[in-house]
């Protein structure tokens, strides 16, 4: 196998998540995908599976023998995986927004190498950008270089969640909510993870918290990290998973106001 250097590897990776994107929209296009609900709540297309395939094939062809963690078709491998290399995809993040005609859904493709995430890209075909990092490289949305907004007070940050599927789990989110639109300028609910992370690395959103899965974040929070957000948790991370794969309760701001932004999170919580 041909060793490949970050540069390399995120230039594939930016080829490969743009061919998935061209797949995304023909199938728009002609709509005849169909739908279904996993695990009875979550939607899922057969595009999903289709991209997912593609980018399994394409990973194949340049990366044999490097583990892959996907939403599709292995999700219950998710934070324990031993692997020094290892591919996060998410083939279709905000997957409701796609099959509604809604415009912000990305292809997420990160690579972590020995519990390191090195390689974010994130491409939103129906928007027409792509964003992408690597270690020590800094960050881009279409080759241009991005950072962070200069926000220095909750008043004027914009933030950014999501909810979870399950309906019961949403309500142990209202304090926080509550606590954001009083405290905060307002906040937004785009229904991708992946491009939440990406609008906080390129100043559009001040802040993000939530919980999801690691395809859906990986990448992003590469990406964010490299353009100089600040990331973190509201919790801490077990010793026995990487803090770049772990899910639960993340925290990604402009640096200026992560302190704040962490402090009005967890004394929602406590209320």
């Amino acid at each position: 196998m041909a060793a490949y250097t970050l540069e390399a590897r995120l230039a594939l990776a930016i080829t490969i998540a743009e061919e998935a994107g061209r797949m995304i929209c023909e199938a728009r296009q002609e709509q005849s995908f169909s739908q279904r609900l996993k695990s009875g709540v979550e939607l899922v297309t057969d595009v999903d599976v289709a991209v997912d395939k593609l980018i399994s094939q394409r990973l194949d062809e340049h990366f044999p023998g490097e583990a892959r963690l996907s939403e599709e078709l292995s999700p219950e491998r998710a934070l324990h995986m031993p692997a020094e290399q290892l591919w996060v995809i998410d083939p279709i993040d905000g997957t409701v927004n796609f099959a509604q005609g809604l415009r912000h859904v990305a292809v997420s493709i990160g690579w972590v190498e020995q519990g390191v995430g090195k390689i974010g890209v994130v491409h939103a075909p129906f928007l027409g950008e792509t964003f992408s990092a690597a270690q020590g490289l800094g960050a881009f949305c279409n080759r241009r270089v991005i950072k962070p907004s200069g926000a220095e007070s909750l008043e004027s940050a914009l933030v950014g969640t999501g909810f979870p599927y399950q309906k019961e789990a949403r309500k142990g989110l209202l304090p926080r909510l509550e606590a954001v639109l009083t405290h905060c300028q307002d906040i937004r609910r785009n229904g991708a993870a992946a491009l939440d992370l990406c609008d906080v690395a390129c100043g559009r959103l001040d802040a993000y918290y939530e919980t999801v899965s690691p395809w859906d974040f990986v990448a992003g929070w590469v990406i964010a990290r490299e353009a100089g957000a600040q990331v973190g948790r509201l919790v801490d991370v077990p010793e026995d998973i990487s803090e770049d794969l772990y899910p639960e309760q993340l925290l990604v701001t402009t640096p200026k106001i992560y302190e704040a932004m962490a402090s009005l999170l967890k004394e929602a919580d406590r209320a």
